[in-house]
């Protein structure tokens, strides 16, 4: 049996398996069948005690049984769940195959959550695999349910009735809010409040923590230059889940090919020290046979772990290359057929692409959810330098929520963003901010407007944000004051309650002292701009680099990927 931390797979080899889980009270434990978007077909996709059974998958006593040659051909992946009528306490999942438990997953609610996806058994390249995920809903079945597509005219009250083993006593619901969005205990770098959707060394864009999506299941905020802390949330959702899924598998491929070349030259290193070892047979044929046979033993290993590699890079490409041509335009390549249609909504925004060229040509894209649940801070010395690089997570935060109205606040003392300017013209918020005695009344205006929704909402009025507002804060941090640095980190803390992304432009290299600028370039997700720096993903910690993706020169272009004609 293997203990599971959240966003791991292992291969499943039985045909027939049984999930189970373990807490504190009465539940209901049920399956949800869902494609590649992980969402049902309908209403005969979802399995629970009221609707026991559907092809493949059945509920039967305390536990859900799955007969995984029979489960709907065109099904993607069998999402395995717990609710209840009452916040959930610590819930210990297991899978179990050919009577044995195969693997086990401690899921610690933190945020009120009373429904939890626990695992995933999802097909991959021919074969099923089991991933631990732990993604809450605070909002209960309901939430979750609503969330995969099941029509809400079919969703079953909360249990009545012990669904499950149950074990132990559960905390009270905490204080904290969860603003009615999924949370998802137990992955790297995520928070509650939002998906961190999770799913990273700056974990993969940030020096503090990962960025996957928080639903417990993909890497958390992965990217980063330090590697992530664990137990944190992860990056995930639909789109961003099937990307962060990718991301994952890629990642352990390449760990399995380093593995096998350090394991093939340690060997060789030895096997050739003993073959010269004893100085009266050294120069002998024995010995040169010795270290030819070395040599092949090393050469045949490392072949081998190319050869799995590339196979498994070309299948990661070709769902890739599908992936891109479904994703909604935030999550797509330029050359996606989405961009040329109606924007549709999206749970995370493409930022790059992920590659590592001494392992191969496959390129991962680098996706992270929205709305942001950290600041992005493009690291460079020259803000004109990367302009084009602020300009695609423009369009891409654009993109993401197209029923809402959009309002830029952009920041650009040294006029390095003036061509994305008349672009951007009919989503400003007000004058572009080019003196930096503006900066303090603008940054203000927001803050003031967080805290206002604060209170509201600690007051039980609190109304969902009506637009998506969009800060960039160019030429960061000359010409800001302290003031204005601590107001960018109470945006950073409160921002998402106005609906607001935070872009900061600037020098992320530099070594600041403590203080309220030290801890918000800790908190921020980096983007380096310079080749050659290093991110290291969340479940291997091994390095990758980001090649950014950059807005269009063309002005046509430039407009048609702002939505703004």
């Amino acid at each position: 049996m293997i203990h599971l931390k959240a966003g791991q797979n292992t291969a499943l080899t039985a045909d027939a398996v049984r999930f189970t889980a373990q807490t504190t009270g009465t539940v209901e434990l049920g399956a949800l069948v869902v494609g590649e978007d992980l969402r049902v077909r309908d209403a005969h996709d979802h399995v629970c005690a009221s609707r026991p059974s559907a092809p493949g998958v059945s509920v039967i006593g305390g536990a859900v049984e799955l007969a995984l040659p029979q489960v709907r051909s065109d099904a993607g992946a069998v999402l395995l769940y717990v609710a209840a009528g009452h916040v959930l306490g610590s819930v210990t999942a297991a899978l179990f195959e050919n009577g044995s438990v195969t693997a086990e997953f401690v899921i610690s609610p933190t945020a009120g959550e009373s429904a939890l996806i626990c695992l995933e058994v999802y097909r991959r390249g021919g074969a099923w695999k089991l991933r631990a995920l732990g993604q809450g809903y605070a909002g209960g079945s309901a939430q979750l349910l609503t969330a995969h597509g099941v029509p809400a005219s079919t969703h079953p009250g909360p249990p009545t009735h012990a669904g499950a083993p149950t074990h132990g006593s559960h905390p009270s619901a905490p204080d904290a809010p969860t603003h009615g969005t999924p949370t998802y205990p137990g992955y790297p770098g995520g928070q509650s409040g939002g998906p961190t959707q999770s799913g990273a060394p700056t974990q993969f864009g940030a020096s503090s923590y990962p960025g996957g999506p928080t639903q417990s299941g993909a890497p958390t905020e992965a990217f980063g230059q330090v590697p992530p802390a664990p137990g944190a949330p992860l990056e995930v959702g639909h789109g961003l889940q099937r990307m962060w899924m990718i991301f994952e598998d890629a990642a352990r491929s390449a760990a399995a090919l380093l593995s096998a070349r350090d394991y093939a030259a340690t060997r060789l290193d030895q096997e050739l020290s003993e073959a010269v070892s004893n100085p009266a047979t050294r120069n002998t044929p024995a010995a040169d046979a010795a270290r030819t046979v070395a040599q092949r033993r090393h050469d045949d290993l490392v072949g081998i772990a190319d050869a799995d590699h590339r196979r498994d890079s070309d299948q990661l490409g070709r769902e890739i290359a599908e992936a891109d041509a479904v994703m909604p335009a935030a999550l797509a390549s330029w050359l996606a057929p989405s961009w040329t249609t109606r924007a549709e909504p999206s749970d995370g925004i493409r930022l790059g692409e992920l590659y590592a060229s001494e392992r191969g040509e496959l390129r991962v894209p680098y996706c992270v959810p929205v709305p942001l649940n950290r600041p992005l801070w493009v690291d460079t010395e020259s803000t004109a330098a990367a302009s084009r690089v602020v300009g695609a997570l423009l369009a891409r935060l654009v993109a993401a929520l197209p029923d809402k109205p959009i309002r830029v606040d952009l920041i650009d003392l040294t006029a390095g963003l003036r061509g994305l300017a008349t672009p951007l013209a009919p989503l400003l918020a007000g004058p572009v901010i080019t003196d930096h005695g503006d900066i303090s009344a603008r940054l203000r205006e927001l803050a003031t407007a967080a805290e206002l929704a604060e209170i509201a909402y600690q007051s039980g009025q609190a109304v969902p944000p009506t637009e998506h507002r969009i800060l960039v804060a160019a030429d960061f941090p000359h010409g800001y004051q302290t003031e204005d640095v601590v107001r960018l980190g109470q945006l950073m803390v409160r921002g998402d309650l106005i609906g607001l992304s935070l872009i900061i432009v600037g020098s992320g290299t530099t070594e600041f002292a403590d203080g309220p600028l030290a801890l918000l370039a800790q908190s921020c997700r980096h983007l380096p701009t310079l080749p050659g720096t290093p991110l290291f993903d969340p479940w291997t910690g091994n390095a990758w680099e980001l090649d950014l993706d950059m807005l269009p020169a063309e002005p046509e272009l430039q407009a048609r990927y702002l939505r703004t004609q």
